[in-house]
């Protein structure tokens, strides 16, 4: 456990270098771990240990989907490694089937939107060339320059700079939902897919998204998967460990969520029934747990259902006081009124996590305010939002409860005396989440007088 003045002294300053100011066995579970990706239709190349990777997370594709990550001891030999990534191939070798193969006439117009305030000028640039790369047929890249006032010295004309199939567009409004909004408004596509400039995008990202549309006319949106981009420091690793995914596990199979009908009336559109491909039910739960399958950084939307409820909330969203929750907010909305939403992993992206400690604590903080930002937005345009809440609060609260002491603490085997437990995640980052819960509904109000002007 650390002391007070050091909690203070971590959450303000320090970087993921300074690793004596976290305890040992917390930072011995946060070692630099190199990201592979491996097809497994092809021979799997010899993996080997560095001077600063003893450990790796493969990412295995099959048929250009991923079909799940594997954790590998690269300290085991190149044999060890390889006969741990066939067992796991042989346990989930009819997990992503050939992928339904369309011409290219048959597959939507896609406009993709990125907003940015043009400030992680290497990861924009690496997220621009990802989307350069892209193999789809008919896509338009949509830019939106998010800053309220122009620099003097502006980077933005050297990065659109040999990129013509680049627009740009400007949105001084603040605030993602803005942005997003403004790219919606300008896009030529019947589908709008959304990602930020974080992300790194597969080259067959909008080959999935668009093949899923036209292969499901029912559905209103499709969520794609999120990857870590890297894992090198303690700070991306803990992210990693906590919120794989965006909101949970990471799930590897393509999914249909739509309204459980089987709830009454009044509490209609409040849970989530999530089928598999042959529709067979995978599980029901609250509809306010969308994150486990849907982020801003990897979803897309028919132009027309998302112009049919309005668009993004713009009181929501990185960029406002809410910091959060627009990209939930949106797809609850689309579920409370009974329609669809597709859940992709041959949509896949990879996302830069932060790499130092204090943006993970404010990242964290932001999400915790964003979702009870995003939960009272909702309540002030649907009522019956305030009855389906109180009706799940208890379990809610209970279950949240449990996850948060779960990820802080879980047995571990590798190394550990039986029975022994280790802590795999600062249990300070959990509080500075749940804290951040009760600030939700002010910062919502605050970001609503601002977006009305």
């Amino acid at each position: 456990m650390l002391g007070r003045t050091r909690k203070k002294t971590l959450t303000h300053s320090v970087k993921p270098e300074d690793v004596s100011l976290f305890p040992p066995s917390l930072l011995a579970h946060a070692r630099p771990t190199r990201v592979v990706t491996l097809s497994a239709d092809e021979p799997f190349p010899e993996l080997k240990p560095d001077d600063r990777h003893t450990d790796a997370w493969v990412v295995l594709l099959k048929n250009s989907v991923p079909i799940g990550m594997v954790e590998v001891d690269l300290t085991s030999g190149p044999g060890a490694v390889k006969l741990r990534l066939q067992e796991f191939l042989a346990k989930n070798r009819l997990r992503a089937p050939e992928p339904p193969a369309l011409a290219d006439n048959e597959l939507p117009r896609i406009t993709v939107v990125v907003p940015s305030i043009i400030e992680r000028i290497d990861e924009l640039g690496r997220c621009l060339d990802s989307l350069g790369n892209i193999d789809y047929p008919d896509f338009e890249v949509l830019l939106v320059d998010n800053r309220r006032e122009l620099p003097p010295k502006d980077p933005l004309p050297a990065l659109v700079h040999g990129r013509p199939w680049l627009r740009v567009i400007r949105e001084e409004l603040s605030g993602v939902s803005a942005a997003r909004n403004a790219g919606l408004a300008q896009a030529k596509g019947v589908i709008v897919a959304f990602t930020d400039d974080d992300v790194q995008v597969g080259p067959k990202w909008l080959r999935a998204i668009g093949t899923r549309f036209a292969m499901n006319p029912q559905l209103d949106a499709v969520a794609g998967l999120i990857l870590p981009a890297e894992l090198e420091t303690p700070a991306q690793i803990w992210f990693e460990r906590y919120y794989g995914g965006f909101g949970g596990l990471r799930t590897f199979t393509p999914l249909t969520l739509v309204t459980d009908h089987d709830v009454r009336p009044s509490l209609r559109g409040s849970r989530i029934l999530v089928r598999d491909s042959s529709d067979g039910e995978v599980l029901r739960s609250s509809v306010y747990g969308i994150g486990a399958y849907v982020a801003g950084a990897n979803m897309a939307f028919r132009r027309s259902s998302l112009e049919k409820i309005g668009g993004f909330n713009n009181a929501l969203g990185g960029g406002t006081p809410a910091r959060g929750g627009e990209d939930l907010a949106v797809v609850i909305s689309i579920l409370w009124a009974d329609g669809q939403v597709g859940y992709e992993p041959g949509a896949f992206v990879f996302h830069q996590h932060r790499r130092e400690y204090f943006e993970l604590v404010n990242q964290l903080k932001g999400y915790g305010l964003g979702f009870t930002a995003m939960l009272t937005s909702l309540v002030r345009g649907d009522r019956r939002h305030l009855l389906s809440l109180l009706s799940q609060l208890p379990s809610a609260l209970q279950r949240k409860i449990l996850q948060g002491a779960k990820r802080i603490r879980e047995s571990r085997s590798d190394g550990a005396a039986r029975g022994e437990e280790a802590q795999l995640y600062p249990s300070e980052l959990v509080r500075n989440e749940y804290l951040a819960y009760l600030r939700g509904p002010l910062a919502y109000h605050r970001s609503r007088k601002i977006s009305r002007g």
